[in-house]
């Protein structure tokens, strides 16, 4: 439920997304044992059903469409863009078509948080899981950058966060460690590749 509602939530808030906000307060609230992402997630949940619509879109195009420190595609966090990133996309497909499933992505990237999240919850959950687990720095870092900007959406991704084992890291660089060491590549337009672009280096700095 936790991947279901969270792929919604960050989802750009067409009508059937601000329309569904109440029900999907409904039903964080009818869980009879509600865990720490159910909890973190009803929060927002709420706080975004009391925004009005336009306001909503404006504020989510800020947040995510204006600035690459809160990218939603996981494979930028890692891969930036470079050359390399397009066998990860293309590896992200082909974990969709391996499931037998039509996966959509209404025109998004497939490493587009909300697509792995819906894939997650209703497609294959184990193998959605270990996709999120696999970037689970890119989600960690994401969490980290919305937490201090102190985004109403920061709650979203301390739920997914919470979903995985372990415990979250507390600092950009114990988040950076997840990735393990990321290989300088050559970029894939014609200015000359700058390591201090890739948003993990941004957080080194």
């Amino acid at each position: 439920m936790v991947h279901q509602v969270a792929s919604w939530v960050l989802s750009y808030p067409h009508d059937d997304v601000v329309q569904a906000l109440p029900g999907l307060a409904t039903a964080l609230r009818e869980q009879r044992r509600p865990t720490e992402a159910v909890r973190e997630l009803l929060a927002v949940v709420e706080a975004l059903a009391q925004v009005p619509a336009e306001q909503l879109r404006h504020d989510y195009v800020e947040t995510f469409d204006l600035t690459r420190r809160h990218a939603l595609h996981l494979s930028y966090w890692t891969e930036g863009d470079t050359r390399r990133r397009g066998e990860v996309l293309a590896a992200f497909k082909q974990v969709y078509r391996d499931s037998g499933q039509v996966v959509r992505l209404d025109g998004e990237l497939p490493d587009h948080l909300p697509v792995v999240l819906e894939f997650a919850a209703v497609v294959d959950p184990e193998t959605g899981t270990a996709l999120l687990q696999k970037y689970r720095a890119s989600l960690e870092l994401l969490r980290i950058e919305l937490e201090d900007d102190a985004s109403p959406w920061a709650g979203a991704g301390r739920a997914v966060c919470a979903t995985l084992p372990g415990a979250s890291p507390r600092t950009r660089t114990e988040a950076m460690a997840l990735a393990g060491p990321v290989q300088p590549v050559e970029s894939v337009g014609l200015e000359p590749y700058d390591p201090r672009l890739l948003p993990l280096a941004e957080g080194a700095r």
